[in-house]
């Protein structure tokens, strides 16, 4: 019996971005046309690889350098948050690339609020879990300055519950622009302990 269970909630990939480039320091991406996915990650982007070391978003748990497995693989966003975002950091343009994206899907709902170890099965075969929120930080409004000086410090209010979400391989594939991703979710239930 498993434990995952398919949805009728599907979407679409509308773009991809990577940065092979691991000595800029900046978040920014830029757009790519379709993408090799490996167990390590994207191939094509500086966050490929199985193994991590732990940074600000494990500080509870790790001391910093601390090698751990890469959860963050891959980031992905929805379009439908990424306008939501530009709406209320009241911006003409906004391109997820500024941000880190390196995939942005349309038309599953609320997708920054799937929960962890939900997966999405793209129609190439190539499959992803969701590890976690990518919680808003301060560093994104640096790069969004560079194109609109003075508003990126409206980043963190207006991404709160929409800044995506941190993936990590399970089935390798390719994903290019235009494939159909499928939604499967996880038993939903809170722990009462907590």
């Amino acid at each position: 019996m498993t434990i995952l269970n398919p949805t009728k909630i599907t979407g679409s990939v509308t773009a991809l971005y990577a940065n092979s480039d691991a000595s800029d320091e900046s978040l920014a991406t830029r757009r790519i046309d379709r993408s090799t996915i490996t167990f390590e990650g994207m191939a094509e982007d500086r966050h490929a690889g199985l193994v991590a070391e732990a940074d600000v978003r494990f500080r509870r748990q790790y001391p910093a350098g601390t090698p751990i497995r890469n959860t963050r693989q891959i980031t992905i966003l929805s379009a439908e948050d990424l306008d939501h975002i530009r709406r209320h950091m009241d911006l003409p343009r906004f391109d997820a690339g500024w941000i880190g994206a390196n995939i942005v899907v349309a038309g599953i709902p609320d997708l920054t609020l799937l929960p962890p170890s939900s997966r999405l099965l793209f129609s190439s075969g190539a499959a992803l879990v969701v590890d976690n929120e990518n919680r808003p930080c301060r560093y994104p409004g640096d790069e969004i300055d560079k194109h609109y000086p003075g508003k990126g410090k409206r980043f963190v209010k207006a991404a709160t519950n929409r800044r995506g979400l941190v993936t990590w391989v399970e089935r390798e594939g390719g994903i290019a622009t235009g494939d159909q991703v499928a939604l499967h979710l996880p038993p939903l239930r809170v722990y009462p302990h907590a």
